[in-house]
């Protein structure tokens, strides 16, 4: 392929309106009207699925349509990329086809040699990406980032990058946005924020000072576990950003049209759907945690959490994510999973359907993570049968 078109995507009267009122129209607006265009050819309210691979130049070789090849650029696409822009309140997103491809898009834009600092406690896919493909091209210390005088111990003269996951996976930690942030600019370094667990509705690290925020699209996006997809957004269009669009595009990792469109429709309905994964989560955290059998619950919005404080002043909602600890041992967390009926074992969360997984099995023989905790993505079910769901798992 030769040198792409600069895409230039017209804008209706009220997407030119969205965009210049952005700062005061509310996320509900935002998520159902920014990931849509009506279709100026037919009328149609719902901007059409575009499948075509490449688009026809003009007589003079130019596309006047701003499309050239869906690998660069597809409208579907475009507005999907729109949307999640506005939603964190960036400058500009790029969107691939799984949240790993994200989270190597960004790693693959930093110079051989870079030091990254994470979270120690992150997604277990990043992680081993990050010590298996990445090993002998970046440095990397996975740290407990919350502990301000191991963050600055860490920190040295090749540190490009702190990668946070806030709330983190599987333990519900919460990483001081801020304090890291403010730690990060003394020396010159990137921070990136993992918002998987969050989203937008209940989190914006970018409104904190954060340099790029991360989402894996198939949990809370996507909202319904059918399709797979990743983000990155960015509050400028600097060097670093072109590099990451620079990897989207040449390595051509990206979302098809069909799962923009899905993604797109799934998105406008978040944050009423993320209302009611929080409701449910803060009253099923609260359930498991008078339980006789339960050693520990992990969830922001109990005031028991060790970062509670935190998770209240930078977060807006809790999130519908839980994970829980048994006093019995691992063997008495399995029997638990197994006699669950309206929770399914499946890994992955963000869906309307509640999940349950005994994390550690998944994770391997390395996991960091309790051998008796089940990690729990509480779903739109009405909350009493959840309720009665898990008691009769546990009794």
């Amino acid at each position: 392929m030769g040198k792409t078109a600069k895409k230039t995507v017209a804008l209706t009267p009220f997407l030119i309106c969205l965009y210049k009122i952005q700062s005061i129209m509310h996320i509900e607006t935002i998520a159902i009207h920014a990931g849509n265009q009506t279709d100026e050819k037919t009328g149609a309210v719902i901007q059409p699925i575009v499948l075509s691979t490449t688009f026809e130049r003009a007589e003079d070789g130019s596309f006047p349509s701003g499309y050239s090849y869906s690998r660069s650029a597809n409208p579907n696409r475009t507005m999907l990329e729109k949307v999640l822009t506005h939603l964190e309140g960036g400058a500009d997103a790029a969107s691939f086809a799984t949240g790993n491809a994200a989270g190597m898009a960004v790693f693959q834009s930093l110079k051989p040699g870079t030091h990254i600092i994470a979270t120690e406690d992150m997604y277990h896919g990043l992680r081993n990406q990050i010590k298996n493909l990445f090993v002998g091209i970046l440095e990397f210390d996975f740290i407990e980032v919350n502990d301000q005088a191991e963050l600055k111990r860490r920190i040295r003269p090749n540190t490009g990058l702190i990668w946070i996951e806030t709330p983190s996976n599987p333990l519900l930690k919460i990483t001081d946005i801020k304090s890291t942030i403010s730690i990060a600019r003394q020396h010159n370094i990137k921070v990136a924020c993992d918002n998987t667990f969050a989203t937008p509705v209940c989190q914006q690290p970018l409104s904190l000072g954060a340099d790029l925020v991360m989402h894996s699209a198939t949990k809370y996006f996507g909202g319904h576990s059918d399709l797979t997809g990743g983000a990155l957004i960015t509050p400028v269009k600097d060097e670093w950003w072109q590099k990451i669009r620079q990897v989207q595009e040449m390595g051509g990792a990206v979302p098809s049209p069909m799962d923009c469109y899905l993604l797109a429709r799934s998105i406008k309905t978040l944050p009423y759907r993320m209302r009611g994964h929080v409701h449910n989560a803060q009253l099923l955290a609260e359930f498991l945690l008078k339980h006789p059998k339960v050693e520990a619950v992990m969830y922001p919005g109990l005031p028991a959490h060790p970062q509670y404080e935190v998770a209240k002043s930078q977060m807006s909602g809790f999130g519908g994510m839980l994970s829980f600890t048994l006093k019995d041992g691992e063997q008495e967390a399995k029997r638990v999973i197994n006699k669950l009926k309206i929770f399914t074992r499946a890994t992955s969360l963000g869906g309307v359907e509640s999940l349950v997984e005994h994390r550690a099995s998944v994770e391997g023989p390395d996991t960091k993570t309790p051998l008796n905790l089940l990690r729990v993505s509480v779903g739109l079910e009405h909350i009493d049968d959840l309720i009665a769901d898990m008691t009769q798992a546990l009794d």
